[in-house]
């Protein structure tokens, strides 16, 4: 039995855990803020299923959360040894998620972003795979996060067609 002040560590351990999750998320969602859809995005032939530009931050803050959250369950739950092919995936995602604005609102590389944003729906599919063995929520947590990557390939894919 746990005496109070392991506990004590073992919880601000774990709060310890949960901030650096959302610390890393904030470092991979700092790229959407380095390279910003600007005047170029806005000449782009679009289709009309093109969300507005308001929702695109909102969006992320809410799936960036989700993110964080659920690696840091599967952290908790086995810890970086205990699950790392599983975080191995994780941090795999992030830096796929990371890349692609670089590459498409940074370079005007629509058709690299699409090959990278392909890469990171295997990998987002793989993670949730991967975090199911672990923990059931963390994995559910990741499928928003899926289906906004679905659609984002698919506008991607619009986006370039449209403009090539």
């Amino acid at each position: 039995m746990m005496d109070e002040t392991s506990r004590e560590l073992t919880a601000f351990a774990s709060i310890l855990g949960l901030a650096g999750f959302m610390l890393l998320v904030v470092a991979v969602a700092s790229t959407g803020a380095m390279f910003k859809p600007g005047a170029w995005y806005e000449a782009l032939a679009k289709p009309l299923w093109t969300p507005p530009n308001w929702l695109f931050p909102v969006a992320w803050t809410i799936l960036y959360l989700m993110i964080a959250v659920a690696g840091w369950l599967v952290w908790r739950e086995a810890g970086l040894a205990g699950a790392g092919p599983a975080l191995t995936l994780y941090f795999l995602q992030l830096i796929l998620n990371a890349a692609w604005s670089w590459l498409f609102f940074g370079l005007h590389r629509m058709d690299l972003a699409m090959i990278d944003i392909v890469a990171l729906w295997l990998a987002v599919a793989a993670t949730i795979a991967a975090f199911y063995a672990v923990s059931l929520p963390a994995a559910l947590l990741l499928v928003p996060y899926l289906a906004w990557v679905s659609y984002a390939a698919a506008l991607n894919f619009a986006i370039w067609q449209a403009n090539s």
